[in-house]
């Protein structure tokens, strides 16, 4: 469960709709994927948010 803290804190970003989706995913789905989607996720983490913010936006529409 510590690592599970530690995405919580790793979600909380410096706009409130990055940490909206981050978090929504954390708290839904994180636990129910398959580990490549676990790894893929702790990967998007390590972006900053000048990247992420981009791949998340092509990812929803």
């Amino acid at each position: 469960m510590a690592e599970l803290s530690k995405l919580r804190w790793q979600c909380r970003r410096g706009t409130k709709e990055l940490d909206l989706l981050l978090m929504n995913y954390l708290e839904t789905r994180y636990l129910s994927s398959s580990e490549q989607r676990q790894a893929q996720f702790i990967a998007l983490l390590a972006l900053e948010d000048a990247e992420l913010m981009p791949v998340l936006m092509d990812f929803i529409k």
